[in-house]
């Protein structure tokens, strides 16, 4: 797929694009500064944006910033935001309005390799990665509701839905049957009153939008 990398620090920068461009990708544009971001994605318009949020001149949130713009300009346009710490106001402003086709990163993410090239490509295919230190951060702030009635396990199953994984990878990283993984996700839609839907990343969007409310 093309890429584009936004990205500050030149050492990072460089080596996502080793990593990408050895994973078969093709890099066909790097920015080191926020407004350097939207011309390249208006240029090339990507198939993905692996953006860096805070970067020059203020180092506040031009990466996210330029995303968002970006994605105005060019709907659907897939976006993997990388952050150094969890920042969840960035990643509720980036996952708000039920976007599809977006994912929310730490950078020690990008070390791990193939869990990094995952998020990549389930972004890429419309899906949504958000980190699990994000995830987790959003469970603890809610307070008082729905979600205190869910059990150990299906806070494990909500968890890893909201962080983007299907019910196959679900059901091997909790080592359970497929049918039990299905059964606890129908008792978390239920217990949140959420309405079922079909698998895939409307089914996340609507357990992130749920999350969202209480940030």
């Amino acid at each position: 797929m093309r890429v584009v990398i936004a990205e500050d620090n030149a050492l990072l920068r460089e080596g996502l694009v080793l990593l990408l461009t050895s994973a078969g990708h093709e890099v066909v544009a790097v920015a080191g500064s926020g407004p350097e971001v939207l011309p390249a994605l208006l240029a090339h318009r990507p198939d993905i944006a692996v953006l860096d949020v805070r970067m020059p001149p203020g180092f506040r949130d031009e990466g996210l910033r330029a995303a968002l713009a970006a994605r105005a300009e060019i709907p659907g346009l897939p976006v993997l935001v990388l952050s150094q710490y969890v920042e969840e106001s960035y990643a509720a402003e980036l996952l708000g309005g039920g976007a599809s086709g977006v994912g929310y990163l730490l950078k020690d993410r990008v070390g791990r390799v193939d869990e990094f090239l995952d998020a990549l490509d389930r972004v890429a295919a419309g899906g949504t990665a958000l980190d699990p230190e994000v995830v987790t951060e959003l469970l603890t702030r809610r307070r008082d509701s729905p979600l205190d009635s869910l059990t150990p396990r299906e806070r494990e199953v909500l968890k890893l839905m909201a962080e983007g994984l299907d019910n196959a990878t679900i059901s091997k990283t909790l080592v359970l049957s497929d049918s039990a993984v299905s059964k606890h996700i129908g008792n978390v839609f239920t217990k949140l009153g959420l309405p079922p839907t079909d698998s895939g990343h409307r089914r996340v969007l609507a357990v992130l939008a749920y999350l969202n409310k209480g940030l």
